[in-house]
Parts: structure tokens; sequence; C-alpha cells
């Protein structure tokens, strides 16, 4: 059985570490290259680095910073936030990336996913998916960090770009974002169920026990979150200790 995987994300906002709740009311949350550092000592399986304004504020991804995390963790490193091409991709990988996450430019040109994967294969596309459950009960696409909504359903999305080529789904439901109240499990267990690729969640992580419950209930493959670990709340070995004991595969 694959082992479920823990993954820290460092939402990076002017080169620090930032978390909100719902998307807005960001705080400091320290040094990016010392938190990445201290996270892969501990255990992580995984590093995501979203820089949460590139999109927005259509500059580039901080490549400098980077490549200062890439030189200090040796996990996979995910990252994200501003990538809008090919060339976008090849030059964060040079940098220390091991995959990049794509979100708004994918969705306004579905094609980014497909090129990335034929120039650098399918395991380095994670498609980044900000959804939000609507007075409806369905969950629609949210775009430019949360900021943009969309007529398209997260599960019609997360199809299409499956069959484009993305690797990895990262599903952040805006709803439980930065709550503590536990994961979204319906939508992730909805995308865990019909799609063929790894789903990892985010968004709501607040026990350990939200952790247990994404992966049996939410058939999440990995689980991501932020304000937990950066503030020192659950510590990465106690969580794989306990998901051991709750016969969950992890990697200790």
């Amino acid at each position: 059985m694959l082992t479920k995987r823990i993954i820290p994300c460092l939402d990076i906002k002017d080169g620090r570490t930032v978390k909100g709740t719902n998307f807005v009311n960001l705080r400091d949350a320290g040094d990016p290259v010392a938190l990445g550092a201290l996270y892969a000592q501990q255990g992580a399986d995984e590093l995501v680095f979203l820089d949460i304004t590139a999109t927005v504020e259509r500059r580039d991804t901080l490549r400098e910073l980077v490549l200062k995390i890439a030189r200090q963790i040796n996990i996979p490193f995910t990252v994200g936030g501003g990538i809008k091409s090919v060339e976008d991709v090849g030059l964060l990988l040079k940098s220390g990336a091991d995959k990049v996450s794509v979100n708004t430019a994918a969705f306004n040109d579905p094609a980014l996913i497909k090129d990335i994967a034929l120039e650098f294969g399918s395991q380095c596309v994670v498609l980044a998916i900000d959804t939000k459950k609507e007075e409806d009960g369905e969950w629609y696409v949210y775009l430019h960090g949360g900021r943009t909504k969309t007529n398209t359903r997260c599960i019609d999305w997360a199809r299409e770009a499956a069959a484009l080529g993305a690797g990895e789904i990262l599903l952040t439901s805006m709803n439980n974002d930065g709550t503590k109240n536990g994961f979204a499990l319906d939508i992730t267990r909805m995308l865990a169920t019909e799609l063929s690729i790894p789903v990892i969640a985010s968004g709501g992580a607040g026990t350990m026990e939200h952790f247990n419950t994404v992966f049996k209930e939410g058939l999440a493959d990995a689980a991501l979150a932020a304000s937990i670990f950066h503030f020192k709340e659950i510590g990465i070995p106690e969580l794989k200790a306990y998901l051991q004991q709750q016969n969950i595969p992890v990697r200790l």
C-alpha cells in the first residue's frame, strides 16, 4: 500500500511565510528558508511553496528564494505562483523545484497543462484548485488566489486537467481554509474516487484526528497544512506516530 504523505505548505508574500483564514487576514509565520529546513529534518514527505500574490501582481515567482530553500532540503519540492509558460517551469526546475503547481494560468489556458506534461512529464505537474461550496451545494473553481469565482464545477475541471496530463491535484477548500475545523471530506472524496491521479487535501487541518479522517473518509493520498506546523501546534514526528497507530501507512 502506498504511504500517505504529510506536506507542509509555505504561503509566501513579500519573501515571508504568511497564513490567513478563508484566504484573507494574513499574518506573518516566519522565514521560509528556516521553516523548509526544519520540516525536512522533521520528516515531512514533501514541501509546497506558493507565492500567493504572484498571479495577482503579475510578477514571477521568487526564484532566488526557491534556490535558497532547495539548498536546505532533501525532499520533493513543489513551487507555484505566477507560472504562465513552459519556460517558467524550466527556470524553476533549474532553481531546485521538483514539481510545479499551476492554477489560474492553467484554467485560462488548459493547454499549458498538456505542454508542461509533454516537456517535463506528468509527475511534474500539480494542478492547484481553489474551490468553494456555494449555496446550491456545488463546489466551484475560484481563481486569482480565491478572488474570482467561475461557473465551473470543481469536479469537471479536475477531470479535464487529469485528462490533459496533470499528475496530481492540490485541492484547497476555501470554506475550510484556516478554520482548523477539519478538511472538506465530501469534495476530497469525490475527486479521489473519480480520478486516477493522487489528490492532496488542503484547508482546515486543526488536529491530528483531522488527518486520520481525511485519509480514511476523504480517501486523500496526501494532506497539506500550514499554520498548525508553522506555529508548532502539531509536530510532524508526533503526527506520523499517531497516524501509524491509526493504521495509516506513513513514512517514518
